[in-house]
């Protein structure tokens, strides 16, 4: 799957290091607690390339947690054993978890989404059902038992039905509704590094930086990485910002499975 990167990683702005770093400062002097969590997460596994392979690398390298969010239907045993070798020998960093059943849009008008009110309950916990029994036949004790909808919704009647399966978090946008059931820990994201809609790189990163600031200062700072959209540049800034965490003193990186654990 080949897309085409957001406009901000066309035009790499001045002084980006020092403003990376003050975006981090004033999270962290907003925040009310001794330290802020911040975990990453990749959407769309499945297929390995080049591109997930250099991301797969950067976070090993790093020591840095990733959950990865795989799509059921994309995964074959070959492809599974791809990914694992390029995950080998930093298997306690990796999140594997549940990306819907086949990533297809359901909706009949307005936004996109698998798993939301367009569709029966019963078609909704079949889906996620056969998702859940591929990755769990495929990959073994590797699967964690947690979801992230394609495009970050939801409906009830999934919700529900994943804490009847046994699922331990969801991973949504923030302030996504409706909220999630006691039981399955709510673990939204609130930075969006690569499918960004601002025509104007200038705007882009502005709104970028804003959001890694908010994030810190809640206190759970949760990136979404989409590798197919990234460029050099891109990986290069992801690279100063992990960077950029290791060396705040109060940015911890933590893996998405222990959020759910807390």
């Amino acid at each position: 799957m080949k897309m085409h990167p957001s406009a901000i990683w066309r035009s790499w702005p001045e002084r980006l290091p020092s403003r990376l770093h003050q975006a981090v400062s004033e999270g962290l002097s907003e925040c009310r607690q001794p330290t802020a969590a911040l975990f990453f997460r990749a959407d769309d596994i499945g297929v390995p390339g080049k591109n997930f392979e250099r991301l797969m690398g950067l976070f090993a390298r790093t020591r840095t947690p990733l959950a990865l969010a795989v799509v059921p239907a994309w995964l074959t045993p070959d492809r599974w054993r791809a990914l694992r070798t390029l995950g080998r020998g930093a298997e306690d960093l990796w999140c594997w978890h549940q990306h819907g059943w086949r990533h297809v849009s359901h909706a009949v008008s307005g936004k996109k989404h698998e798993f939301g009110g367009d569709r029966e309950p019963r078609r909704i916990e079949d889906d996620l059902d056969r998702g859940w029994t591929r990755l769990r036949r495929l990959m073994g004790d590797a699967f964690f038992p947690g979801f992230t909808p394609p495009w970050n919704r939801c409906g009830k009647a999934a919700l529900d039905a994943m804490i009847e399966k046994g699922f331990r978090f969801v991973s949504r946008s923030a302030g996504a509704d409706p909220a999630a059931p006691a039981g399955l820990a709510d673990i939204p994201v609130n930075v969006d590094l690569h499918t960004r809609k601002e025509a104007h790189p200038a705007a882009g990163w502005n709104h970028l930086l804003s959001e890694i600031q908010r994030g810190i200062a809640s206190g759970r700072c949760g990136v979404m990485i989409h590798h197919q959209r990234m460029n050099g540049a891109a990986f290069a800034f992801l690279e100063m910002l992990i960077a950029a965490a290791a060396a705040s003193g109060r940015l911890e990186r933590v893996h998405l499975g222990r959020l759910a654990n807390s």
